[in-house]
């Protein structure tokens, strides 16, 4: 049974990218403006058979029914009109069968409503509903990375700065401060939620309710508050909020901050691991596939490479969210559709990079203690702590003079109890 009609087709036939087709948590947020409005006008008396069936054909396609009938690509013409018509016309598909005789996409499905208020609202809905299941992630993450800290607390190390010899530190303070930073992620992005919350529902085309009932722009935002248990209010200015797009920007920059935290934590364990004989080895990453094709036995560190690839398009993303937001000229964004689907697509792949990193890499690597006291015994580490007594040229002097590390420490001790 094919629901959706002509304008749908035209838009599958106008943008054959073959990319991807648009987001079904959007799609699903989009039905949910759909229904509060339904539920709205049932509640007026308005043609209370036409908006129960509505409401009907709203409940089926949240339920999972009829996913094969959003056909259009996310990416798009028109500031998402062909998927808020792909919508439009598969709700009035199906509620026409069930009633027996047409319901109207527009007249009836669209009714007091606009791809301006309509499009803008379930995009902030959808990005809602990630952002929590990302600030879940992000909390467990975090979690699990302090589980660590207090693990290896008492595995001494050998510090790096511009990846040269520094000071001795434990294994435990470098994953205790990797876990400050997401959990500053954390809070960054839950309290984000806030900013998405005023929504233009009601608004129509350029904010300013030209085909909306009053007494629908009043009722329809606490009928989707309630329904999506989201603390949504409508906005004070609803035209700043359909033409304006920078809370995405906004919501995005926060985002760019985790990826570029999860590159620094993703590149700092593929170091640690490095070897299994040439490199640093003060870590073991779990063995997860083969290596090479080539060369037996060799193992690559392919969970924090995943993350790190995930993050840098999240880092794409968020500049092709900038460009998109930047071009919101007068009272309309055309380009929100690219905007949608790469918010979207960084939330999911944050959400699922920061559990496959955590549930693959940090719950399940294992330190080598004897390793980073090797390491740390063979450095000059502790060379800086005689500086106070010896002063810091005294101690360069002796460094200069050359031998090894091990001659050089005890150098620097006889120094220190001749003083």
């Amino acid at each position: 049974m094919t629901y959706y009609g002509e304008e749908s087709r035209r838009a599958r036939d106008n943008f054959p990218l073959e990319h991807r087709r648009t987001d079904m948590k959007l799609i699903y947020a989009i039905v949910d403006v759909k229904k509060a409005a339904a539920k709205t006008y049932l509640n007026l008396g308005v043609n209370p058979e036409v908006y129960q069936a509505i409401i009907n054909a709203c409940d089926r396609i949240l339920a999972g029914d009829a996913a094969d009938q959003f056909i259009v690509e996310a990416l798009q013409g028109g500031a998402g009109t062909s998927t808020h018509m792909n919508v439009n016309e598969v709700l009035a598909g199906m509620a026409s069968e069930q009633l027996g005789r047409p319901v109207h996409p527009i007249d009836d499905v669209n009714r007091g409503q606009s791809t301006n208020d309509v499009y803008p609202t379930a995009l902030r809905i959808a990005s809602i509903r990630c952002i929590r299941e990302l600030s879940d992630e992000c909390a467990k993450l975090q979690e699990s990375l302090q589980k660590r800290e207090n693990e290896f607390d008492a595995i001494e190390k050998l510090g790096r700065t511009e990846m040269m010899d520094a000071v001795p530190v434990t294994l435990g303070e470098e994953f205790g401060a990797i876990a400050q930073a997401i959990a500053r992620d954390r809070w960054r992005i839950y309290k984000v939620e806030e900013r998405l919350r005023q929504v233009n529902i009601g608004g129509t085309a350029v904010g300013l309710s030209d085909t909306a009932d009053r007494k629908y722009k009043q009722r329809v935002i606490e009928v989707l508050r309630r329904d999506t248990g989201i603390g949504l209010a409508a906005a004070e200015y609803p035209m700043d909020v359909t033409q304006n797009n920078d809370v995405f920007v906004e919501v995005s920059g926060l985002l760019k901050a985790l990826a570029v935290n999860l590159i620094k934590l993703s590149n700092d364990l593929r170091l640690m691991n490095s070897g299994p004989y040439g490199g640093f080895g003060e870590i073991h990453l779990k063995p997860m596939q083969k290596g090479s094709s080539i060369m037996p036995g060799k193992v690559n560190p392919v969970i924090p490479e995943m993350t790190m690839e995930c993050a840098m398009r999240v880092i794409a993303n968020d500049t092709a969210i900038t460009m998109a937001a930047s071009r919101g000229d007068f009272e309309l964004n055309a380009f929100l559709p690219l905007v949608a689907d790469a918010l979207l697509e960084s939330l999911h792949l944050l959400t699922k990079a920061c559990a496959i990193m955590r549930e693959k890499c940090i719950d399940t690597l294992e330190a080598d203690p004897e390793r980073c006291k090797q390491l740390l015994d063979h450095s000059l580490a502790r060379a800086t702590s005689y500086a106070p007594v010896l002063g810091y040229d005294k101690v360069t002097e002796v460094i200069r003079e050359g031998g090894t590390p091990e001659e050089i420490m005890a150098r620097l001790e006889e120094l220190k109890e001749g003083k």
